[in-house]
């Protein structure tokens, strides 16, 4: 027997035994659907650190890098498609076995794949909102915008990076004019929780709730190197919940689960519902 038969038996015998889980997704999910992770197997930064909010919100020339590299990165977000995990999960929700599912990504690939009781944590990376008025448009409508009011090269050839970024050349940025909002001229913001941000005290309580309510927690794709995640697993230890992490790399929490899984979770998950 092969570790990944093996650790399918595994899992399939932990979702028979906790009928009901909460699920949550990290960057591991839609690797396989061309969108690069933080951080390697062992939690190292994989390249330079992300813009933190404060920085955005209050410094003019890191909202031209945000926006310059989001031009050219945005495409690989729009185009991504969902993998094997994305339809298992989906599946698995139809089939009445997902109390929740809570995703660090913002890429709304679960939703794509079908899944509907879906908390993006971290937001979605599809919109964008004013940060004066509150008015929400869609990144495709900024991203032609972008094109019409700068004079960018159609092309450029670089690595992408998670959350539709991508390395540009700095003398890119600083001649960017960044979007801003046809009702006030305020400023633009992605609709997600940059790094340095905070998950609205709603959303966790759904969360919590939620938890409270499954059989289990089962970890996908996560180096739940963030709290935002990981508060989630010393929940479900504090009131009793079994934890299961599937993920190739280490965690915060393995010193936490009750089944910890070292393979892809893709092909796992399509054994189980097979």
């Amino acid at each position: 027997m092969n570790i990944e038969t093996k650790e399918s038996s595994l899992l399939a015998e932990f979702l028979h035994t906790h009928p009901k889980v909460l699920v949550l997704t990290g960057a591991g999910i839609s690797q396989a659907s061309g969108i690069p992770t933080y951080r390697d197997n062992t939690g190292k930064w994989l390249s330079h650190t992300p813009i933190q909010e404060h920085d955005f919100l209050t410094k003019a020339h890191m909202r031209q890098r945000y926006w310059v590299r989001s031009y050219y990165g945005w495409p690989l977000m729009r185009d991504a498609r969902p993998n094997i995990a994305h339809l298992a999960l989906a599946e698995m929700e139809r089939r009445g076995q997902v109390e929740l599912l809570i995703t660090q990504n913002v890429d709304r690939l679960h939703q794509h794949a079908g899944s509907d009781n879906v908390v993006d944590l971290h937001g979605r990376v599809d919109q964008v909102r004013c940060l004066g008025c509150g008015t929400i448009d869609t990144r495709s409508n900024i991203q032609e915008r972008l094109g019409d009011e700068n004079n960018l090269p159609e092309q450029i050839s670089q690595t992408p990076r998670p959350d539709g970024d991508m390395e540009v050349p700095e003398s890119l940025i600083s001649t960017l004019t960044p979007p801003t909002c046809k009702s006030c001229n305020g400023n633009l913001m992605p609709n997600v929780v940059f790094f340095g941000g905070s998950v609205p005290r709603k959303t966790i309580q759904r969360c919590m709730s939620a938890l409270e309510n499954a059989d289990a927690l089962l970890v996908l794709g996560s180096s739940l190197s963030v709290l935002s995640g990981f508060r989630f697993c010393r929940h479900a230890q504090k009131i009793g919940k079994p934890l299961a992490i599937v993920t190739p790399g280490a965690t915060r929490a393995d010193n936490l689960a009750q089944l910890r899984l070292y393979s892809d979770a893709g092909p796992l998950l399509e054994n189980v519902i097979s």
